[in-house]
């Protein structure tokens, strides 16, 4: 299963024998008060230092969110991808729960973005799934619903099946979703890594379809984030997650690493080529 996604000159494939596919987080304004106030102004220029800044550190694509109180996202969030694509040429991901926000972004955009996200709630399942198709774009299926997210990975596995399910009605094909399991803080309860790993397994094995995971929730509220981060980015390699949505210059290394270690990187090229670009950069 391969799902593409494309900038006006860059295609990234997600999934089948390629290696793991990296979306940049630090577009977000979400307990970043800068970066909250900037947009709120109408400053795009932090915006696309970020997209400089992650491109550089290595990622394929890049999640562009303007979403914080006292911002008109319909306007601002077209207006944030315009900036990101004049800065560099990896593909975007629209990541908005406005169905209005994302279609005024999509309408502006040059390729095959990835769209951030649709839920099993009803709401979502109607009014994002068609701007997805009308579009062409690939899309993030979460696996909550109106009752919110589930502890167990069998209901998480049903919303992930009714999402493509109601996807496939409209004509979006399995190869342009991409299942997002989530993950909670493990500080809150312990057992919800392997629920989340557990349920990345049988939506694999039952769906067949590619899954993206975001690494920052897991160590929320815990010290050493960064070293629950980084292990839990490496078992979601080895559980076959072909795309992870981090801070991509904190965690690379570690993913090239896991991609060496699982056979992913032919010769070991990316992972040499990382460390002498890293040499010379710190010489």
């Amino acid at each position: 299963m391969e799902t593409r996604v494309s900038s006006f000159t860059k295609e990234v494939i997600i999934g089948g024998d390629q290696p793991t596919v990296l979306i940049g987080e630090r577009i977000n304004p979400a307990g970043r008060k800068k970066l909250a106030e900037a947009l709120k102004a109408g400053n795009l220029e932090g915006v696309r230092k970020e997209a400089l800044a992650q491109a550089q550190a290595g990622a394929d694509i890049i999640d562009v969110n303007v979403s914080t109180f006292g911002v008109n996202e319909v306007t601002l969030l077209p207006q944030a991808v315009q900036a990101v694509m004049e800065v560099v040429d990896v593909p975007l991901c629209l990541d908005s729960a406005n169905p209005a926000a994302l279609e005024a972004a999509l309408k502006v955009y040059k390729g095959k973005p990835l769209v951030n996200s649709v839920t099993g709630e009803e709401q979502s399942l109607m009014r994002v799934l068609p701007l997805v198709k009308e579009y062409g774009a690939a899309v993030v299926g979460l696996t909550q619903d109106d009752e919110g997210i589930p502890n167990n990975p069998e209901r998480r596995v049903a919303i992930a099946r009714k999402i493509i399910e109601r996807a496939g009605a409209v004509g979006i094909p399995c190869e342009d979703i991409v299942i997002d399991c989530l993950a909670s803080a493990v500080g809150a309860d312990t057992k919800s890594g392997l629920v989340t790993i557990e349920t990345v397994r049988r939506v694999k094995a039952e769906l067949g379809v590619n899954l993206t995971r975001g690494a920052s929730n897991v160590s929320f509220g815990l010290p050493e984030r960064g070293v629950l981060g980084n292990a839990f980015v490496a078992i979601a390699i080895a559980a076959d997650v072909p795309c992870l949505i981090v801070d991509v210059a904190k965690v690379r290394s570690i993913v090239l690493a896991a991609d060496l270690v699982l056979g992913r990187d032919k010769r070991a090229r990316r992972y040499i080529e990382a460390y002498r670009q890293h040499q010379k950069l710190s010489n």
